[in-house]
């Protein structure tokens, strides 16, 4: 992983340097393509690549099993080879989609991230979690399938619309809540620099998020222990984002939301302090996060997360976290609880 401002014009270099020198198919959205897809492609092919840009439609609801099978085509008419580079222009859904064709198309192709999100830069990109959603849950389709490369360019967040900003926000506190303590002070301290997009602030966000996170996905690439922790807040989010059918709210949004109901059950079930409680409710605000939910059914809701990854034996468990910097493993939590803080943050009976 390279975190560098101003990296966009190197990525051809960076591809080679991974040992891929033949030829590139960039996967971006519309929306990206128009701002950054050009620069891509010229960077791709002062390096010597060949390179081909496809594109998706922006938006969630690409991450799909008809979208997928339309890059498999995309893939297949442009006469793709073992060896040629996937390259995902992005945000996480496109990080997601493209990283998914590139693990099952002719039984894996080697694919790079070129994240242009927050959200992106700090989380989806790193993870090797690639994948689209179903109609009944997000995320339920994918596979592990970790990237050659992930090189970031934190100048690209000059274009994030703001809302997309502190949607990539909430998953830079989630890495800090439960993982590393100097990361969510660091959010603390400069929350208002980092909203006005302060380019030093952004890189030190971005490179601490990152790097705190493929630490910890070094460690366990499977999600079969400590990686876990990285799914505070999630438990709810994907609910509410499946709920509402991927729109109305981001997932960064939806994950803010997740991340009080965690923090409020794990003041009551995990000894969490109440000052530390309510500092994650206040970073939260801070940075213009939704404190409540649209007022979704409360069965819903729980029909939703039982469909989760993380259940096990039947039973949904939930990433709590004693003390800011550090979770525990996904567990059980009584569900009288878990109906309380739903109804506490917006759910309705």
């Amino acid at each position: 992983m390279r975190v560098t401002r101003g990296a966009l014009p190197t990525l051809g270099r960076f591809v080679r340097a991974l040992g891929l020198r033949e030829r590139a198919i960039v996967v971006s959205d519309a929306h990206v393509a128009a701002l950054h897809g050009t620069a891509a492609l010229r960077a791709l092919r002062s390096a010597g690549l060949s390179a081909t840009l496809v594109t998706v439609p922006a938006g969630e609801r690409s991450k799909s099993a008809a979208m997928l099978a339309a890059l498999w085509r995309a893939f297949a008419e442009a006469k793709v080879e073992r060896g040629h580079a996937v390259v995902a222009l992005g945000g996480g859904v496109v990080g997601d989609l493209a990283g998914f064709a590139a693990a099952t198309h002719l039984r894996g192709l080697p694919q790079v991230m070129a994240p242009t999100s927050l959200v992106a830069q700090v989380d989806s990109s790193i993870g090797g979690k690639v994948g689209i959603d179903l109609p009944w849950g997000k995320n339920l389709a994918g596979a592990f399938y970790p990237p050659r490369g992930v090189l970031v360019d934190p100048l690209l967040l000059a274009t994030l619309p703001d809302r997309e900003l502190r949607s990539g926000l909430a998953e830079v506190v989630k890495t800090g809540m439960v993982a590393h303590a100097p990361l969510f002070r660091l959010v603390e301290s400069a929350a208002g620099r980092l909203l006005s997009r302060d380019a030093r602030a952004l890189e030190a966000a971005v490179g601490l998020a990152g790097r705190t996170k493929a630490r910890i996905v070094s460690k366990d690439e499977r999600d079969h222990g400590p990686r876990s922790a990285l799914n505070f807040g999630h438990t709810l989010g994907h609910a509410i984002e499946t709920a509402l059918g991927f729109r109305r709210l981001s997932h960064g949004e939806a994950v803010a939301i997740g991340m009080r109901a965690a923090g409020r059950l794990s003041r009551r079930a995990a000894g969490l302090s109440a000052a530390d409680a309510r500092r994650l409710e206040d970073v939260l605000d801070r940075l213009g996060l939704p404190g409540r939910m649209p007022p979704l059914p409360l069965a819903t809701l729980l029909d939703a997360m039982a469909r989760d990854k993380k259940r096990r034996a039947g039973t949904l468990r939930w990433v709590l976290t004693p003390q800011i910097g550090f979770a525990s493993v996904p567990r059980p939590v009584e569900s009288r609880l878990v109906r309380a803080v739903l109804l506490e943050v917006g759910a309705r009976e």
